[in-house]
């Protein structure tokens, strides 16, 4: 009987990467890994030949990785995503065409969240979605801090006038944690992680939640009485079709003065035009913002935030420690096994 399988179009780094490997082979999956991403081919080919195989394609491109999905009529059982590869209804009607000798069943994606899978697409087609949750709770939640102190202590101007050999002075002195609000927008695992290192440092903080978390986080009324009496707020919040532009120009208008915005969930949940007007205008209350996740992403990025002095970009890495990284790519991969092997229980689905 032949084997299960599975797809890999973007590949982990490193040697996560054999671990990946190993654990998919371990479950008895037949595995496809696409090399675009590869830093190394030649030795992945020297290491795993006779393993598994091997493409090498554009996995952003849909039209490529449709071709290289059904190609020769074969097609897979899983696709197992880690970058957030696009995988739209086009693509779920051509995997799970009943002409192909293995139908799409199965897509995990190492990491949180699943906004890259048109999910409707995935259930009209009968495909299951699994994510990790929580895989990257601590990376992100350290990432947003890290943005928090290099925007209240202004760490990017500093840096780029000393490499121009310019010793500044702050205008006004800096203020200290201890002094400012957090508004955490979200109080999921990331959400919580952040609002408790937060709160160790010194700082007041307050949340905003869909449903109840058993936290002691204080809850602020609205998004707006949070927008307005919070120095920092932080997005942590999936996207949905409820959380798309969330954060406008009405929104920013209501922050505090002198207040940042934190961006590590979503790109679609802030107007990245709204946000840009907003830092231009030198009146506008909001002083800067830090963004690691955008509308368009990978070989579509762009945004009206590139050349402002106080935007601090980051292409979507908040999460991509070692231990998260790990913990994503193995879990995902247990995940699909025990979802191809008819065992859900406790495994993550997404339906909608």
């Amino acid at each position: 009987m032949e084997r299960i399988r599975v797809l890999l179009p973007d590949a982990a780094p490193g040697e996560l990467l054999d671990r990946e490997l190993q654990r998919l082979l371990g479950h008895g999956l037949a595995v496809t890994l696409n090399l675009r991403r590869v830093t190394d081919k030649a030795e992945a080919r020297a290491t795993w030949d006779g393993r598994v195989d091997f493409a090498d394609f554009d996995a952003f491109d849909e039209p490529t990785l449709i071709a290289e999905t059904v190609r020769d009529g074969v097609g897979y059982h899983a696709v197992k995503s880690r970058g957030g590869v696009p995988l739209r209804a086009a693509f779920l009607t051509a995997a799970t065409d009943p002409t192909l000798a293995n139908r799409l069943r199965v897509v995990g994606r190492a990491g949180a969240g699943t906004d890259h899978v048109e999910l409707a697409a995935a259930v009209r087609h009968g495909v299951v979605v699994t994510h990790t949750p929580g895989s990257n709770a601590n990376a992100v939640a350290e990432f947003a801090l890290a943005q928090l102190l290099a925007l209240t202590r202004n760490l990017p101007a500093h840096n780029e006038a000393a490499h121009r050999s310019r010793w500044t002075t702050p205008a006004a002195p800096a203020v200290e944690l201890s002094e400012l609000t957090l508004g955490v927008v979200g109080l999921g695992r990331i959400g919580l992680a952040l609002a408790e290192r937060a709160a160790a440092l010194g700082m007041a903080v307050q949340g905003l939640s869909r449903r109840p978390t058993g936290s002691s986080v204080p809850r602020a009324e609205s998004l707006d009485a949070l927008l307005a009496t919070s120095d920092v707020v932080s997005l942590h919040l999936p996207l949905t079709p409820q959380t798309r532009a969330m954060i406008g120009r009405d929104e920013l208008a209501v922050m505090r003065p002198g207040s940042v915005l934190l961006n590590t969930a979503r790109g679609g949940i802030v107007d990245e035009q709204a946000l840009a007007d907003a830092l231009r205008d030198p009146a506008h209350p909001l002083l800067a913002a830090a963004v690691d996740t955008f509308e368009h992403e990978h070989a579509a990025f762009a945004s009206p935030l590139f050349g402002l002095p106080n935007a601090l970009l980051t292409p979507h890495v908040a999460g991509m420690t070692r231990g998260a990284m790990a913990t994503a790519a193995i879990r995902c991969a247990d995940h699909i096994a025990s979802l191809l092997d008819g065992r859900p229980d406790g495994v993550p689905v997404v339906t909608g």
